[in-house]
């Protein structure tokens, strides 16, 4: 089971990518293996020596009645103080971001996948997208003279 962030590759260019284990209650574990969730609006913050992850929802599971979970809040990220570090002089030094691309279960265990990130501008989205179809029509084109 996997929850894809597709706007992350068209709003932002994508530099280094890390996998982190996530802290969760067991209501939100049952909801996402049930399909739910969403990580569009989600990113990750450092403080204080560790990081956060910010904007994920997990919709509420029916069967935990009044052992629920609240759908949107900080949740923490596990990685490895190395990483920690070079993410953090991505984001302090270089102004990047750190967007969540995916989440899945791996071994039994959640983890969601980060991309250290640089947000592309209006115009920047426009040529990429230009290029892109420009390859399509060529690729037509020698595939049709064949």
């Amino acid at each position: 089971m996997v929850i894809r962030n597709r706007r992350a590759r068209h709003d932002y260019e994508l530099l280094e990518t890390f996998e982190a284990g996530i802290v969760l209650k067991g209501s939100e574990v049952k909801s996402l293996r049930e399909g739910g969730g969403s990580i569009s609006e989600a990113f990750a913050r450092y403080s204080d020596g560790e990081m956060f992850l910010e904007g994920m929802h997990v919709p509420e599971y029916r069967q935990a009645s009044y052992n629920n979970h609240v759908p949107v809040r900080t949740r923490k990220l596990l990685l490895k103080k190395d990483e920690v570090r070079r993410i953090r002089k991505g984001i302090e030094r270089q102004g990047l971001t750190m967007v969540a691309t995916q989440l899945h279960f791996r071994n039994g265990w959640a983890k969601v996948q980060l991309a250290l990130a640089r947000g592309r501008k209006k115009y920047d989205k426009r040529q990429r997208e230009a290029a892109r179809d420009a390859q399509t029509q060529i690729d037509r084109e020698m595939k049709r003279t064949k």
